[in-house]
């Protein structure tokens, strides 16, 4: 069966009309700044204090957009006869996010927890130069990285917390029952007196 004239033009219309009646879905931003999702891929912050500069992060990276630079320092002894051991100290960490694509996979392979995702997108450069940015700037994206989401209830406690919390129940324990023998011992010494005057 041939389609009647002017039934394509019918449906467009009906399209139009009731796209017209809904609710506009526009932002307003950047007067609105808009609610992202936790989980948002926006930018990569750096926690400094914990990178080792062990260098898997720039490894991984299949872009080759991790810069980083180190030295060696050598740290004296903690205690007499001991040997003096050396530790990496981080001098450069930059990212050049004209190159990353945001796979992430610097962030899973860290083993210590270094980077992070931040939320952040606000980082748009007119000359394609200034989108390294370097640790200072990481550094400040780390301040907007949204805590980690609450465990699920039914969940098994983390091994670590679990390790943590039986030492702290058996130092508890020990501190306990030295606190008994103690009270015990000057219970002792305080009917010792006592029984000396009745003999």
């Amino acid at each position: 069966m041939p389609p009647i004239p002017g039934s394509g033009l019918a449906k467009g219309l009906a399209v139009t009309l009731r796209t017209m009646t809904k609710k506009t879905v526009t932002e307003q931003y950047p007067d609105v700044q808009p609610e992202l999702p936790p989980r948002t891929r926006g930018v990569i912050g750096l926690f400094e204090e914990n990178c080792t500069v062990c260098m898997l992060c720039a490894r991984e990276c299949p872009d080759w957009c991790i810069y980083i630079d180190s030295h060696k320092e050598t740290v004296p002894a903690a205690a007499p006869g001991g040997r003096e051991r050396s530790r990496n100290v981080l001098d450069r960490f930059a990212i050049d996010f004209s190159l990353c694509m945001y796979c992430g996979i610097c962030i899973e392979v860290c083993p210590f927890d270094a980077l992070f995702w931040s939320p952040e997108f606000e980082y748009s450069e007119t000359d394609i130069r200034d989108l390294t940015h370097e640790r200072d700037k990481l550094r400040e994206w780390m301040w907007t990285v949204p805590a980690p989401p609450a465990l699920d209830p039914g969940a098994e406690e983390p091994k670590e917390l679990a390790a943590a919390r039986k030492t702290a129940d058996k130092l508890a324990a020990q501190a306990a029952e030295r606190e008994a023998a103690e009270r015990e011992a000057a219970r002792q010494d305080a009917a010792r007196p006592e029984q000396e005057g009745r003999e």
